[in-house]
């Protein structure tokens, strides 16, 4: 059973500073008739309500809960009409958007990520086959566009997810092709105390409805963001909060259509016009998952982080010569059937042998037909590489794959060319790529897809060997010294900088 926090995934919008700035964008009309398609508890109702009490404004919910409360707030105004429908599939919506839109302006707070059992998912699908449908408030703002009537303002409140991730790349074209991006305003989700969205940033985007593509293209919008409180909202021209102003023309010619936001021009110069990317020069690529670590997996300490969780790895069942197996991919014969796995974890450089995972032949077996397992791009097991944590803290890492198994919370990246490694190795442990990546694709997340659109200048020789010199330096610092060497990694930076100049 799908609890009904679960299932509708409804967030009510209870901060004032949210709402009111969010009212303020839709520059009321007496005679505009308004939509609210998730009508939650009514916050925004009674905001609008307060403007203009005479204003003509329909609600659709789908949870009967809400609807009651709806009722008793508003059946007394004549002007507003409460139904309890889906705005996703209701027909009378439909009906609205086959002719150039109904609505003058449209309001919402819209679920996020809401269950949506299977059959309605397959219909959905249909209904809506380009978006990725199983993020629901995608599905709402491509629906509410469409209700718009021309001209007609937009202003949703929805996580900042849609601006980059690849799944929404058919939402962005919609939005660049269909209206004129007003402002948009990027937020802490920590605004909403107590609250756990499971995104780490929201966003306000405010949009005009405009079937003239040539006017959408022409459009210029501002994007602001360094929030620190909630009610820097009720001034946006506060001094201590960024504004980027862009075309929105140059936006859509971005790679995927995505929202990129650098204070540095150059940045996204580089992004935009680079010769190479990383996925030109090496394959990028996501590593094995046993399908039950508990009982594979085990760990040389339980001193190690989450190390206590798992069972000891006797020393004498460790391999000393898997590399030199030729058959390693069907398993290790023998009782000396464990061997090193690089994980995640934010290590620079080289990454301790602390994890091991059973190469037995009858583990191996296990890990290629039972279904939870995922023994995916073996062909890059034990091969020599670097390692880059799927998920990081504020700065992207990256450490060596030393003909070792990785797993999947690591994305193996193997050039082409393998004297390049240690450069690529050092590229991604500076502030450089941080830059990079962080400006394609904001999140802490660094999923194969957005490594490989990372932009990379390959140097003359003289310098890709006296990077690759001083990386090798600070690997062989850790393996003889147990050192890292600061020193030549600043050195290693400065040069990076230096080539890439941004």
């Amino acid at each position: 059973m799908i609890s009904e926090a679960r299932k509708y995934q409804a967030f009510y919008t209870k901060s004032t500073p949210i709402v009111d700035y969010m009212v303020s964008r839709l520059s009321l009309k007496p005679s505009d008739t308004i939509f609210e398609p998730c009508g939650g508890d009514g916050v925004f109702v009674e905001a609008i309500l307060n403007e203009n009490e005479f204003a003509h404004i329909d609600i659709c919910e789908l949870n009967s809960k809400s609807i009651e409360v709806l009722k008793e707030k508003f059946s007394h105004f004549l002007n507003v009409n409460i139904r309890e429908c889906d705005t996703l599939l209701d027909s009378e919506l439909d009906f609205n958007s086959c002719f150039g839109g109904y609505y003058d302006k449209i309001i919402a707070n819209p679920p996020y990520g809401a269950w949506q059992d299977y059959s309605k998912r397959t219909v959905l699908k249909k209904l809506y086959p380009d978006l990725y449908a199983k993020e629901s408030y995608g599905l709402f703002l491509y629906r509410c566009i469409q209700l718009l009537k021309e001209d007609g303002i937009l202003s949703f409140i929805i996580p900042d997810t849609f601006l980059n991730l690849h799944m929404h790349k058919a939402l962005r074209k919609h939005i660049f092709t269909n209206t004129q991006i007003v402002e948009l305003a990027l937020f802490p989700s920590s605004f909403f105390p107590g609250v756990n969205f499971g995104y780490a940033n929201l966003s306000i985007i405010t949009l005009r409805k405009k079937s003239d593509i040539k006017a959408c293209m022409n459009n210029t919008f501002s994007v602001i963001n360094n929030f620190d409180e909630v009610e820097q909202l009720n001034n946006v021209k506060d001094n201590s909060l960024k504004t980027f102003t862009f075309k929105q023309e140059d936006v859509f010619n971005n790679p995927d259509h995505a929202f990129l936001i650098a204070e540095n021009s150059d940045i996204l110069k580089l992004i935009n016009h680079s010769k190479l990317k990383i996925g030109d020069i090496a394959d990028c690529v996501t590593g094995f998952y046993s399908g039950d670590d508990k009982r594979f997996l085990q760990v040389i300490s339980p001193e190690l982080k989450n190390g206590k969780n798992y069972d000891l790895v006797n020393t004498d069942s460790i391999s000393s010569d898997y590399k030199n197996n030729a058959d390693i991919l069907s398993g290790i014969d023998g009782d000396k059937h464990f061997l090193p796995i690089v994980k995640g974890g934010n290590t620079k450089y080289l990454k301790p042998e602390s994890w091991f995972m059973n190469w037995s032949k009858e583990a191996v077996q296990h890990y290629k037909t039972d279904k939870k397992s995922r023994f995916q791009n073996p062909k890059y097991y034990f091969k020599f590489g670097i390692g880059v944590p799927m998920i990081s803290s504020s700065s992207i890492t990256a450490s060596l794959i030393e003909n070792k198994l990785f797993d999947q919370s690591i994305v193996g990246i193997f050039p082409k060319d393998e004297s390049l490694t240690y450069y690529l190795l050092a590229f991604f442990n500076s502030p450089t790529c941080n830059k990079l990546i962080r400006t394609i694709n904001p999140s802490a997340n660094n999923p194969a897809n957005y490594i490989k659109k990372i932009p990379v200048i390959i140097p003359e020789k003289s310098v890709l060997d006296l990077i690759t010199e001083k990386a090798k330096r600070i690997v062989d610092s850790i393996k003889q010294k147990g050192i890292y060497d600061e020193k030549t990694e600043t050195e290693i930076w400065t040069i990076i900088e230096e080539v890439y100049k941004i």
